[in-house]
């Protein structure tokens, strides 16, 4: 089970390029495609999802080239876009097992596919009400499941958190993980710690491009030794915000717990911090800024 993306690149009118040369292979497991809003991370995932075709680069699923036989890929491929929409009018039963039908599930499977994933996401009560009337969070546990109708050996998966509560993100993140043993799930966020509790490889894209690849460990190992946590007063805030890369600040009876990022300790009384996922994420995506 192999997804090899080559040297892909996509062009918009303008002379807009949405993706330039990324290059990337895919192994079972779940990668985090993280970067900035505008990265590209929405052009990739349309672009695996065999719903756009690239201008340049191709991708290949076992072998084959999506472009020219994308249904071998559509047949184990499961995708939830970021502007995924519902049908108002319909329950999430009668929605899903139009989804299941679209998909070629026969009405046994897709019946009890249904009830098994209603179940997974938490919506077994709410089953019967008209989408139209669910909270976005709702709309948004619909989406996650329709796109596990066909138990996808391939799960696309573009910002699927917006919209949850903590408990739902947290549940969608355990999910994630059990799916990920014997297929490949992709997950493009800008919430890091998503990432932070599911992804066995990361991706970092800015402009369109490929930054950095590699298990979390060794995305970790880039920020080790610079990442420094110290207390000043609140009004110095500002001004230490102009001067150093700030990964996070609490505000605590005593002043600001601030967290930065330097090669060396940016005031005496600083200490140094564990890294975290976000630390390396924000050194990493500076340096390609500045190249």
């Amino acid at each position: 089970m192999d997804l090899i993306i080559e040297q892909l690149s996509k062009q918009y009118q303008g002379n807009h390029w949405g993706l330039r040369d990324f290059t990337l292979s895919v192994g079972s497991g779940v990668l985090g495609l993280v970067g900035p809003n505008g990265a590209g991370k929405s052009t990739l995932m349309r672009i695996l999802a065999t719903i756009t075709k690239p201008t340049k680069g191709k991708v290949t699923w076992n072998g084959i080239d999506i472009s020219r036989k994308p249904d071998d890929l559509r047949a184990v491929l499961g995708y939830l876009p970021q502007d995924f929409g519902v049908y108002p009018n319909l329950n999430a039963v009668e929605f899903l097992g139009y989804m299941a039908a679209v998909k070629g599930l026969d009405g046994k499977t897709a019946s009890k596919r249904i009830e098994e994933l209603l179940h997974v996401v938490n919506l077994t009560e709410a089953r019967k009400r008209p989408l139209g009337g669910y909270s976005g969070g709702m709309k948004q546990r619909v989406g996650i499941a329709q796109a596990l109708l066909n138990d996808p050996m391939l799960l696309i998966v573009d910002e699927p958190t917006v919209g949850l509560d903590p408990e739902e993100r947290v549940r969608f993140r355990n999910l994630l993980s059990d799916l990920s043993g014997q297929r490949i799930v992709i997950l493009s966020t800008h919430i890091i710690s998503d990432v932070e509790a599911t992804a066995t490889c990361i991706a970092l894209i800015s402009k369109g491009r490929l930054v950095f690849s590699a298990v979390p460990e060794e995305l970790l190992a880039k920020v080790e030794g610079k990442v420094w946590e110290w207390v000043a007063p609140s009004s110095d805030l500002i001004s230490i915000k102009e001067r150093f890369l700030l990964s996070g600040t609490i505000r605590r009876s005593d002043g600001v717990l601030v967290r930065a990022l330097s090669e060396k300790a940016p005031v005496p009384s600083a200490q140094p911090g564990t890294p975290r996922l976000e630390d390396a994420y924000l050194y990493v995506n500076q340096i390609s800024k500045a190249e």
